[in-house]
Parts: C-alpha cells; structure tokens; sequence
C-alpha cells in the first residue's frame, strides 16, 4: 500500500482503512482521491488545533515574528535571534527574559514566540502579571488555587508580560513565586519587563523573595536588553509630522 497513504491513516487514527485496502484491489485514480480526503482533513485537524491553542493561550492581541525587527536588541553570548525564533529554548526548558523601556518591542516579540509555539503544537499560557496575581488571589480565596496551578503545568511555555508596572501586596507576591518556583526546570517562562533586577524589590516588597524569585529565573534563562524609545511614540510622532 501506499507509504503515504499508511502515514495518514496512522496520524488520523484510521485504523481500518488500510485493512479494508488490503482486502481490495483498488486502482491509482481512486488511491490518489483517497490521498486528497486524507490530506484535507489532516490539514484540517492541524488549523483546528492551532485556532484551539492560541484561543487557550489567553494572548492579548494577535502578534507574529513577520517583519519583527530586532534592531536594539542585545543577545547573551549563547542565544541569537534565529535560535529564539527556531524556539530551542523550550525543549530545554530555558526562560527568555526581555528587560527593557515601554514601548520597544517586549511584548510583541513574547506573543510572536508564544504563536510559534502554539504552530509547533505546544500548549501556552498568556498573562499580565497584574491579572495573574489577582486570578491567584482569587483562586487563593475560593480554595481552588492547587487546580490552577495544575493547570498552568500542563503548558509548556507561560508568558508573564508587563512585570513591574504594578507592585503586589504580600499574598500576592507570593503566590506568584510559588508558580515560578513551579516553573523551574519544568517547563519554559518568558517574562517582561520595564526594571532592571535591582528595581524588582520595588515590586515585590520582599528582598528575600524577590532574591529567590530571581534566582530560579535566571539560572536556565536567556536574558535579552531592548534599548531605543518606545516605538508608539516614534509611530504617534510620525503619524503627527505626516
């Protein structure tokens, strides 16, 4: 039988065509029609599947690595841009860390790498950090934080953009260590931010946990520097002289 036509019926879990075909004597005009169908709805399942996963993600807006610049950004030694788009930290489990000024790119690049994963079949989850921390609180308070927490070890990279642009209560800096700490050579974590590590007390309100937070991020991470204005602003003043 034909070796495409028996990946196919595998992959779709059509275990009883290639027993039917067996039994038949079917000739090429209808084997190749029976390849169409088969590759058709194999196409199909997997755009299924992709809607179904970046609709899982949570992403804010829709962003792709399309014409992304990366122009001001600055690599560590051990990562370039065509191994951050090739995603190869996640079979290893590494965090991308995206430090950087409002504005220059940190949370376009995250939802594009976080659309890559999701074609490649990966299960993802997007927050803001803000809301994150207030689902936990909210969990937290409903006796149903450990399911949550459950869940989010079942995706395989989490996205936690924009930290830094609210400080935490006590409670909530900690409940949001404890799925860092989750994380931590488990599964992948992207994080955003506007400070630098020195500012990030200022958020959580606890040198020691923030020292612990930062530790398990850093060990396993790549850690990318945006520089340049932000880049609403050069649009809104381009926009403007035109």
């Amino acid at each position: 039988m034909n070796e495409e036509l028996q990946h196919l019926c595998r992959r779709l879990r059509l275990a009883h065509i290639p027993e039917a075909l067996s039994t038949i004597t079917p000739n090429s005009d209808s084997i190749d029609f029976l390849l169409q169908i088969l590759r058709a709805e194999t196409i199909g399942r997997l755009d299924a599947k992709l809607k179904r996963l970046i609709h899982q993600a949570g992403f804010s807006q829709l962003k792709t690595l399309e014409h992304y610049s990366f122009d001001g950004i600055t690599f560590p030694g051990n990562c370039t841009s065509e191994k951050l788009m090739g995603l190869d930290f996640l079979s290893r489990k590494e965090n991308v860390l995206m430090l950087g000024a409002v504005g220059t790119g940190k949370t376009h690049l995250s939802i594009a790498l976080g659309i890559e994963a999701c074609r490649q079949g990966k299960p993802v989850r997007f927050y803001r950090v803000a809301d994150l921390v207030s689902l936990l609180q909210q969990k937290h308070a409903e006796g149903r934080l450990q399911r949550f927490r459950q869940e989010l070890m079942k995706c395989e990279l989490l996205i936690l953009d924009e930290l830094g642009y609210v400080p935490f209560h006590q409670t909530g800096a900690e409940l949001l260590f404890h799925v860092v700490a989750d994380c931590y050579e488990q599964q992948s974590v992207i994080v955003t931010s506007n400070l630098e590590f020195g500012q990030w007390n200022s958020i959580f309100g606890d040198t020691r946990l923030t020292a612990a937070l930062v530790d398990r991020l850093i060990h396993h991470a790549h850690i990318l520097t945006f520089a340049g204005e932000s880049y609403r602003l050069r649009h809104a003043l381009s926009t403007k002289k035109n």
